[in-house]
């Protein structure tokens, strides 16, 4: 099986979060990394306008904007609240360029799982017209069911299918991150049901044990996630888009950003 297409990679901001949002585009220039993946906070130290003109500058394109989402909450007002940061959420991604606005569901404000999961897909379609309007498609990540509680109900790649196929949408799919997926005995057929509905694929690598509940993601090839088989499904599936390194973990925090970039190519390239 060949090595994936260096012009693929991108680097998602999680994975040099000592960075500011000057630095990891300065540094992508730097590397030669071509795509790269926004948080909405990290875009919000110098501003939706400033960070679009450096992109464009350093001749980057923007894999995704994370996140939307979190649609789930206790109160009428609140899950109202949490729609209306959706849109402006879909307003920063048109602005910055980004055909993708990551869905990071959100957990049940009262232990109703049930409850949470019909918030999510009403949430979504309250937005789903302000999105195909605007040319932004949603992409429902599920999470390992680890952050069921905290993070999201949504935590099987079945799951999300089977909400955008409800909804029916060319602007809304899923993101298959392999951190989440990888120990889904159903995976593979899941990928192939997902098809043309796979907006994006983020790669890292699942650490044993793992050392920390949110910051214990690997870099690629240092844990036991299948990636280079994963990698192929989804491309046998039809994505052929970017593919980005999303590493949660202190150490390569700690780590020099220019550093973490260079072991990033190399592992993308011997690993994925």
């Amino acid at each position: 099986m060949s090595a994936p297409d260096l012009r693929r990679l991108s680097l998602n901001q999680a994975t040099t979060e000592k960075w500011g949002m000057a630095q990891t585009i300065d540094g992508c220039a730097r590397a030669g990394v071509g795509w790269i993946g926004l948080w909405r906070h990290k875009v919000a130290e110098i501003g939706v306008a400033d960070t679009a003109r450096r992109v464009r500058a350093a001749g980057l394109e923007v894999s995704s904007l994370c996140r939307g989402g979190f649609f789930p909450a206790a109160s009428d007002s609140e899950r109202q609240q949490r729609i209306d940061d959706n849109r402006r959420a879909i307003d920063e991604a048109v602005a910055l360029g980004a055909s993708v606005l990551v869905l990071v569901c959100g957990p049940a404000p009262d232990r109703d799982l049930d409850a949470a999961r019909r918030m999510v897909e009403d949430g979504i379609c309250a937005v789903l017209p302000y999105a195909s309007d605007n040319g932004v498609r949603l992409a429902i990540e599920p999470l390992h069911p680890m952050f069921a509680g905290d993070r999201s109900v949504i935590v099987t790649l079945s799951q999300a299918n089977g909400l955008a196929e409800r909804l029916d949408s060319p602007f809304v799919g899923v993101a298959v991150d392999v951190y989440h997926v990888w120990w889904d005995p159903e995976v593979y057929a899941q990928i192939a049901r997902a098809g043309s509905r796979i907006l994006g694929f983020h790669v890292s690598d699942w650490l044993v044990p793992p050392p920390d509940h949110l910051l214990g993601r690997g870099m690629m090839g240092d844990g036991v996630i299948e990636l280079r088989r994963l990698r192929q499904a989804v491309e046998s599936a039809g994505y052929t888009g970017p593919i980005e390194v999303e590493i949660f973990n202190q150490r390569v925090w700690d780590t020099p950003g220019d550093e973490v970039l260079r072991l990033m190519k190399d592992r993308f390239s011997s690993q994925c």
